[in-house]
This record gives C-alpha cells, structure tokens and sequence, in this order.
C-alpha cells in the first residue's frame, strides 16, 4: 500500500506540476492555512505521514467545529519534494493569497524565507527545526520555532549520554560520532558539537551524508567501525534513516549507542530493520498512538469519511504523524490567540504573529484539547523567545515498535541560550542590512 500511495502521489505531482491542490484560496472567505509539503521524492517516506497528520487535524476542526472561532481553515498543499528551489516557489505562489502561517517543512526552506518574513508580514512556524538562532523573538520577530531548537536537542542527547556514562566528564579522550545530512539541517547544531568537544575533551567525528549517497553509506559505515565511537548521533532524514540503521546493524554497532534527533525516529526509520535495529533510540516531542480522544475525532470527521490521504488507517497514530498533528496544534491555538487579542474571527498573518507570541499550551489546555500528556506544556513562548526550550523525552525500538524509555529531558538552556543569541548576532552581521524589530509587544506575551 505503501509503493502505491507514493506511486498516486507522484503522478498527481506529475499532473498539478508546482500547483497548489485544492481550489484557489483567493476566492473563499475564511483563514489560508498552506501547507509546504513534500509526498514523492527521496524523503517522502518522512513526509508523507507528517502531511498526512497536519492536513487531518486543520480538517478534522473544519469538519467538528466549522473551523475555529467561527472562521473556516482553508487548507491547501503544495508539493515541495524538500527541494529548496521548489519551496521558494511554493511560497511565493502563496503569499498573494495572505496566508496567516507559512509552514515550511525543511530547513533549506525555511533559511530562504526568513528574510522574507518581515516584508510579507507572514509568520514562520518552523517547529523543532530551521535555524536554532531564530529563537530569538528581539532579532527574528516574524519566526516561531518551538517547542525546542535543534541545539536543544543536541544538549538532551549529550544529557542522556551522560547519564548513561556517570557524567559528561566521563567523556574526556573518546570519540563521538556524528552521521548528518549533509545540508542546512545536518549542520546547523555543528557549532554545539564542537563546543561540547571543546567542553568535555571528546573528539567530534563527523560523517556527512549527501542526498545522492542517503542509500549507499556501507563504506561509511566500515570507517564507523575502524573509528569505534563511543557513541553515534544521527541527524537524518528520508530515505537516509532507515539506510543508516541497517547498516549500523551489519557492523555490529551498538544499537542502543546510536541516538538520533527527533526527525529520525518516525516509524519508517526503524520498521526496515526489523529486529535488528532493536536497541536504536531517538527523540521524541510527542506522543505514540491513536488512542487520544482527538485523533479519535480525527478518524471519525476525516478518516472514516474518505477525507484523509492515508493509505491505511494503521498509519494513523504514528510518531510522525503525530508530529503532524502537533504542528497544526500549535497553528490552530496562535489562531486561536490572534483572535481572542483582535477581537476578529478572520485573523491575518500580522495578527497570528501576535497569536503566535502568546502561545501557551499547559498541561489543562493539552488535555481540553483531547491529548491529554501528549506533550510537555508550552509555557515559555514570548515576545524575545520564540521557542521555549522545551523538553523531549527518549524512545527506542523494541524490534517491532517504539517504546519510550526516559523521562521528560529538560535542554541546557544555561548553554544553548547564550550561544544562540550570539548566532543571532552574527546571522545579522552577516545579513545587512537587517531591519530591527519595529513589532510591539503585547502585554500577554
């Protein structure tokens, strides 16, 4: 089913070309909500579930609740194939239509559009990806990146290994190991590798992983086995993640040695390994199954009536499409926001800016939300911090399924936090002339 699905989306794409796949926004009345996607191509097996969870839940409030606030969502796709290019172009046949939210779903993407964002007055929802330095809400008002940066995510994984190693000290003279996509996002959390090596005495080995080799890492994967890490950290993507996790296998790498980052730990990562890859970990934002009352809303208004594209009502409850349903949680409650500060029931993109500054999810609204312990709340989002630093927890294959293994784990925010403002900095140092924030902020927020 799965060869299929990708097959019919191909030959859509093929169809529809770069164009949006709905009706035009233009001529409905109610809040645009584009979605930049990506369902065919060398990562879809990442992206399709997550498109799958995004679409559903903004559908699912369509068809439950008539929208939100009494405002239709209009909800439309376009085809990226996380192709950087074709993302741009995405975006800019969308931003006529005054969409409230632009979701990129690639950092490549969202890298290009960030010094765009101020002048189409379009917010950004990058979330858990993109660049870690947009956290900070005084230089990037028009970007949201929560719940956690990419920098967070590398302080979590080196707080667990710590843990595990009775210390980070406990590091001094080994060698990390550090497999990548080769791209915007398999860099963007390397400045924080090498400060950690330089902090605790460890040797950072990198091991890139271009787009065109993400099926072919045997010969990477016998250099692994002579530099004998201590430990693997894995920030990949598509089709690269379940490569990387056979072969790890073959070479008898130490599974449960191997951590990868919170979008190389969908179901499609570790299903290809079977019991081989028993041992991996991951990351994880949110929560496993389809047994929260909201996803049960989900298959009744969207699956159950033929309005859903998954191909197998077993694919809903799924980590990434999980991870979908989040992010669209976290557009619906910045409309939500913008609509309660304006007074009006059909936002603008400059109002869900605002919406998206006073985000707050506790754990009482995740619950009234039908996902109850879904999440960590979202407390921390304001005007100079777009991001919150929040907690992800650790989940390993058992041989057929995840299974989380650890508490919440809170970031080094006492490191990240001053190293990303200092990125802030040189982003801007780097990008002149770059317009200081002119944007107020509310009381709320």
């Amino acid at each position: 089913m799965r060869a299929k699905q990708l097959v019919l989306c191909a030959m859509a794409a093929a169809t529809l070309g770069m164009g949006i796949l709905a009706v035009p926004a233009a001529a409905e009345e109610g809040i645009y909500v584009p979605l930049l996607t990506y369902r065919t191509g060398p990562f879809a097996g990442s992206g399709i579930p997550i498109a799958n969870g995004m679409h559903d839940y903004l559908t699912m409030l369509n068809e439950r609740d008539g929208g939100i606030g009494g405002a239709k969502l209009i909800i439309e796709e376009c085809e990226t194939g996380y192709d950087t290019k074709k993302g741009v172009e995405c975006y800019e046949q969308i931003k006529s239509k005054h969409p409230v939210v632009v979701n990129p779903y690639s950092t490549g993407i969202t890298l290009q559009l960030i010094p765009k964002a101020a002048v189409d007055k379009i917010p950004i929802l990058s979330m858990a990806y993109g660049l870690s330095a947009s956290a900070d809400g005084n230089t990037f008002p028009w970007i949201f990146n929560p719940p956690a940066t990419y920098w967070d995510g590398l302080s979590m994984i080196f707080k667990y290994i710590g843990d595990k190693e009775g210390g980070l000290d406990k590091l001094k003279g080994k060698t990390i190991g550090y497999i990548f996509f080769d791209g915007g996002y398999g860099r963007e959390p390397i400045p924080l590798l090498e400060q950690f090596a330089k902090d605790y005495g460890f040797t950072a080995k990198q091991y890139p992983v271009p787009a065109a080799e993400m099926q072919n890492q045997s010969g990477l994967w016998l250099n692994v086995r002579r530099d004998r890490p201590a430990w693997m950290i894995m920030w990949g993507w598509g089709a690269m993640n379940p490569t990387a996790i056979k072969e790890a296998a073959k070479i008898n790498y130490p599974l449960d040695h191997f951590i990868g980052v919170w979008w190389s730990g969908s179901d499609d990562d570790a299903r290809p390994a079977g019991h081989d890859g028993k041992g991996y970990l991951a990351l994880n934002l949110n929560g496993l199954g389809a047994s929260y009352p909201a996803i049960q809303e989900i298959m009744k208004y969207v699956v159950d009536k033929g309005k859903s594209q998954v191909d197998s009502k077993d694919r809903v409850g799924e980590n990434f499409y999980d991870r979908g349903v989040y992010n669209s949680v976290l557009v619906a409650e910045a409309i939500r926001n913008a609509q309660h500060i304006t007074g009006k029931k059909e936002v603008t993109g400059e109002d869900v800016r605002r919406g998206f500054e006073a985000l707050k999810i506790s754990e009482a609204r995740w619950k009234e939300l039908g996902l109850p312990d879904f999440a960590a709340p979202i407390d921390k989002v304001s005007c100079s911090d777009h991001n919150g630093h929040h907690s992800a927890y650790m989940q390993q294959w058992d041989g057929t399924k995840w299974v989380k293994v650890s508490d919440w784990i809170a970031p080094m925010k006492d490191k990240v936090r001053p190293l990303l403002e200092e990125a802030a900095k040189d982003y801007v140092a780097k990008n002149q002339p770059w317009p200081a924030r002119t944007e107020p902020c509310d009381k709320s927020s």
